[in-house]
């Protein structure tokens, strides 16, 4: 090969990577992505409402998990099968929902997946928390499908409309589910042990998610050219997305990792009641293990914006996998609070960061809504039987080592499959990030 053709590939390279870096400006060649603007903040505010309704709201289901337990609804493990459902179906969903953003239904998607999840929500109020199977068809399946319509198109819609800043925005976004985890777990609590009683307590909450998605809908726009767009791909090409090696690698990471990291999501209320500590301690950990992963959406995030997405979660996982294995020395209200904020940032990292380690790995925004949701949809099976397997670990007796080694061991494990991956992505010469 002649050395002028070495030189005009390397300047070809250098272009595209120029052009990755910088914000795409309105009324340029692709038109969809401007890297701020009163629309963008306005799409990035709207993303944030829905994550507080869905991820935020299915982060409290430690209070649910407790409330069905104690009522004898059915076992730990069963019980577990609700909100792990609700997980599995909020990323598998994304499938559709990703595929339809694609297409420029957002709109439509956005609106059914909203009045379907408040109609199921309000449908909780109704069941019976002694009754399994009312309150697993619809919390579980019906309120599961309707947040998945709504959260994966609402964190790739910023893809639209953020590039250089993209993780960034990703993180806040991702952030309503912390705000959700703190408001909705104390609100809960509060309201099923005082007066008002489960449904209505249930319903109070409804009111609260119908406020925040009514506003999601009137804030979030899609960010496209009236015409398509000549650079843009009609469809995004298949063979090369299932054939895209760290992209592979992150889903094998990912799926192993959902299987552990929601343990304490799930169990860390009734672990620490079972440890005595004072239960009116023990209904806020879950707001503080909340609390604490807002920070851990944003930092990191700012910090992949910089170093890149894969540096940055790596270490987060690994920190996870270390403090589901301190567990083992928590038996004050002290440790337990140490753990719940340190818990909480790590993961919160690792779950704002997956999305932008996704997005660096396509070649076009118009092929970003197929990645999410292919990428969600088989990771949820990793959300669906992770806890139950927990659950079954512990039993009737609550044996809590053998929980703690499953879930420990799975999330180390999910990290090193991202060190290939991040290998692999650092060896093209025309990515934007590692």
């Amino acid at each position: 090969m002649s050395s002028s053709d070495n030189a005009s590939k390397e300047a070809a390279s250098a272009s595209e990577h120029s052009a990755a870096r910088s914000p795409t400006q309105p009324g340029g060649d692709n038109g969809l992505v401007y890297d701020g603007g009163a629309r963008a903040w306005m799409t990035v505010i709207g993303g944030c409402c829905v994550t507080t309704a869905t991820f935020g709201y299915a982060n409290a289901f430690g209070v649910y998990q407790d409330i069905y337990t104690r009522s004898g609804a059915a076992s730990a493990s069963r019980i577990s099968w609700i909100g792990s459902t609700q997980l599995f179906f909020l990323m598998a969903m994304g499938l559709p929902a990703g595929k339809l953003l694609d297409m420029g239904y957002f709109r439509q998607t956005t609106l059914f997946g909203s009045v379907l999840y408040i109609f199921c929500l309000f449908m909780v109020s109704i069941a019976h928390p002694d009754q399994y199977y009312q309150i697993y068809l619809a919390q579980g399946l019906g309120m599961g499908i309707g947040a998945g319509l709504l959260y994966v198109p609402a964190v790739a819609l910023q893809s639209h409309h953020w590039r250089r800043r993209r993780a960034l925005a990703m993180g806040i976004v991702v952030t309503g589910s912390s705000i959700g985890g703190i408001i909705f777990p104390i609100m809960l609590n509060r309201l099923f042990e005082g007066s008002t009683g489960f449904a209505w307590g249930v319903r109070a909450s409804g009111f609260v998610v119908l406020g925040l998605l009514v506003a999601a809908n009137l804030l979030m726009s899609e960010n496209r050219l009236k015409g398509e767009v000549k650079a843009a791909p009609t469809k995004p090409d298949m063979k090369a997305i299932m054939t895209d090696v760290p992209y592979l690698f992150s889903i094998v990471a990912v799926f192993f990792i959902d299987w552990g990291v929601f343990f304490p999501y799930f169990y860390l209320q009734l672990f620490s009641i079972l440890h005595g500590v004072d239960p009116n301690i023990a209904f806020y950990t879950l707001a503080i293990l909340n609390a604490a992963s807002m920070p851990g959406r944003i930092i990191p995030n700012g910090l992949a914006d910089r170093y890149g997405p894969f540096n940055a979660i790596i270490p987060c996982v690994g920190a996870c996998g270390i403090l589901i294995f301190a567990l083992y020395g928590i038996h004050s209200v002290a440790t337990v609070i140490v753990f719940a904020i340190l818990y909480g940032f790590f993961s919160g990292a690792f779950l704002s960061l997956c999305a932008p380690c996704l997005a660096a790995l396509s070649s076009h925004p118009s092929e970003v809504g197929v990645r999410f949701g292919i990428a969600f949809a088989l990771t949820g099976f990793g959300a669906l039987t992770g806890t139950p397997i927990t659950g079954a670990l512990l039993g009737t007796t609550l044996p809590w080592s053998k929980a703690l080694i499953w879930s420990g061991v799975t999330i180390l494990a999910g990290m090193f499959f991202f060190i290939p991956a991040r290998q692999k992505m650092a060896r093209r010469k025309d990515t934007q990030w590692v």
